[in-house]
C-alpha cells in the first residue's frame, strides 16, 4: 500500500492539534488507553468536547502549556493508503524542529485560523515546505464555526494564501475549509457548507498523487559499509552495503563509482529478501561488482549515463539550529553528507533571508538560532552531490559541532527553487 508523508504546520492555537487529533480518532486509529486518558483528562478540564489535542501533545510541557513544542510523529492508514503524520510545532523559535519534521515529507499540511486569516507565521511556515523540496501544500482553513461556516471568509483567506503560494512556485495547492473540533470536513463532509464540494480532508490526502518518486530518478547508492570476510572459502566476497536513495539498480548495470572517477558493471545483488536481479528506491542492498576498484564508505555507486557532481566547495541554504554559538564565516564544522563526513569551513555569509517577504538581508554578519541564509562552504574531502532540487538526499547535508558533537545546522545544496537570495546575483 502507497505510503503519505505529511508534516503539519500552524501558528499558536490554529487548532494544529486538534486537527491531527480529529483525523486520528475519526479513522479510529486511537489506542483504547490513549483515548481513554485523553477523556479522563478532558473530564477533569470540564471540557464541552473530547480535547482532541491531547492525543497528539505527548510531552507533559505541551500539555501544561497548551502548544506543541517537539516533533511527533503518528502512523494511520486506510482501506487506500497509508499516512506518516509529523506533528511540528508552531512556534518561531521552534523553526529547527519544523525543518527536522519536514525534511522528508510529501506534503504540507498548513492550518489557518479563519478568524485571524493569513498570519507571519502561516508564511513562515509555506517558505519552509518550499525550501524543503516539498511541492504539494494543503491549506486547512479552521474554525469555520466560529465565522458561521462562511463562504466569503475562506474565498478571501484562500486568495491571499494562493497568490503566496504562486511565488513559491508551488505545484498543487488545495483549500479545505474544516471545524476539526466538530469534525466538519475532515473525515466526512459537512452538512454546513454545502457550498464546498470537493470532500473532505482524508479523502483528498488519500487520492492526492505524488508524481515523480526517487524511484523515477538516477542511481544513487551512498557506500555504508563494505563487507569482506577476512578468511574461509568466501575469501574473495566483496559487497558494498547501503540504501538505495533513488533509482533502480540492475545485475549488469554499467555504473560509476565516485569520487574515484571510475566505472564498473553490477554483478549481483542482495537484498533482504535474497538474491535478486534488480532493486529500486528504498530497498536496502548489497551489490558486488565486476572490477576491484578500492571502494570505502561514504563513496557513491551512480548510474553511468547520470553522474552528479563532485566539489570541495559549493553554495547552500543552511537552517541554523544552535542555541549556544552563532554561525559566522570562517566557523569551523564538521560536515555530514549521505554517508561522508569529514571538515567544513564557512567561507562566505551572503545572505539572511526573510521568510516573511521572501527577500535577502546582505551584510548580516551571523546567522542565529532558527535563522535561514545563504553560504559557501569548503570542504576537506570531496562530496558527491546533486542540488537538492533535483535529489533531496544528495543535495542535502547537515553540520556538527566538532567540540560537542551538537548537530547545528541542517542544508540544502544550490539555490531553492524561488526566490533570488544571493547577494552576488
Amino acid at each position: 500500500m502507497e505510503l503519505l508523508r505529511i508534516a503539519t504546520a500552524g501558528s499558536v492555537d490554529d487548532g494544529k492539534s486538534t486537527l491531527i487529533g480529529r483525523l486520528l480518532f475519526d479513522s479510529k486509529a486511537i489506542e483504547d488507553d490513549v483515548l481513554s486518558a485523553a477523556e479522563s483528562v478532558s473530564r477533569r478540564q470540564s471540557n464541552e468536547y473530547l480535547n482532541l489535542a491531547l492525543l497528539t501533545d505527548g510531552l507533559r510541557a505541551e500539555r501544561e502549556q497548551g502548544i506543541t513544542i517537539d516533533v511527533a510523529y503518528r502512523y494511520f492508514g486506510t482501506a487506500q493508503r497509508k499516512f506518516i503524520l509529523a506533528d511540528t510545532p508552531g512556534h518561531v523559535q521552534y523553526t529547527r524542529n519544523m525543518v527536522t519534521g519536514a525534511s522528508t515529507a510529501d506534503v504540507a499540511l498548513i492550518i489557518v485560523d479563519a478568524r485571524n486569516g493569513v498570519v507571519e507565521q502561516s508564511l513562515r511556515h509555506a517558505v519552509i515546505a518550499a525550501l524543503l523540496g516539498i511541492r504539494h501544500v494543503v491549506v486547512c482553513i479552521n474554525k469555520m464555526d466560529l465565522v458561521d461556516f462562511s463562504e466569503e471568509v475562506f474565498a478571501t483567506i484562500k486568495r491571499q494564501f494562493e497568490t503566496f503560494l504562486d511565488d513559491l512556485k508551488v505545484d498543487c495547492a488545495h483549500f479545505v475549509p474544516v471545524s476539526a473540533l466538530i469534525g466538519d470536513n475532515v473525515v466526512e463532509p459537512s452538512e454546513r457548507m454545502p457550498w464546498y464540494t470537493d470532500g473532505p480532508l482524508l479523502r483528498h490526502l488519500e487520492q492526492l498523487e505524488i508524481g515523480r518518486t526517487p524511484a523515477d530518478d538516477a542511481l544513487r547508492l551512498p557506500v555504508q559499509y563494505v563487507i569482506r570476510p577476512l578468511k574461509g572459502e568466501y575469501h574473495d566476497y566483496r559487497g558494498y552495503a547501503g540504501s538505495i536513495r533513488s533509482g533502480v539498480v540492475r545485475v549488469g548495470q554499467q555504473i560509476g563509482i565516485l569520487p574515484q572517477g571510475k566505472t564498473s558493471r553490477i554483478t549481483a545483488i542482495e537484498t533482504p529478501d535474497g538474491e535478486a536481479d534488480e532493486a529500486a528506491w528504498p530497498t536496502a542492498v548489497t551489490v558486488r561488482i565486476k572490477d576491484d576498484i578500492d571502494i570505502s564508505r561514504g563513496d557513491l555507486i551512480c548510474a553511468a549515463d547520470g553522474v552528479p557532481r563532485v566539489s570541495k566547495s559549493f553554495d547552500a541554504t543552511v537552517c541554523w539550529m544552535s542555541e549556544s554559538k552563532d554561525l559566522t564565516q570562517g566557523s569551523m564544522l564538521r560536515i555530514k553528507h549521505t554517508t561522508r563526513t569529514g571538515r567544513a569551513m564557512i567561507t562566505a555569509l551572503h545572505s539572511r533571508i526573510d521568510v516573511a517577504t521572501l527577500s535577502a538581508e546582505t551584510g548580516c554578519n551571523a546567522l542565529k538560532l532558527n535563522e535561514i541564509g545563504r553560504v559557501s562552504i569548503k570542504t576537506s574531502l570531496p562530496i558527491v552531490y546533486d542540488d537538492y532540487t533535483v535529489n533531496r538526499v544528495t543535495g542535502s547535508f547537515i553540520l556538527i559541532d566538532e567540540a560537542t558533537n551538537e548537530t547545528v545546522a541542517a542544508g540544502m545544496i544550490g539555490k531553492p527553487a524561488f526566490g533570488n537570495f544571493d547577494s552576488e546575483d
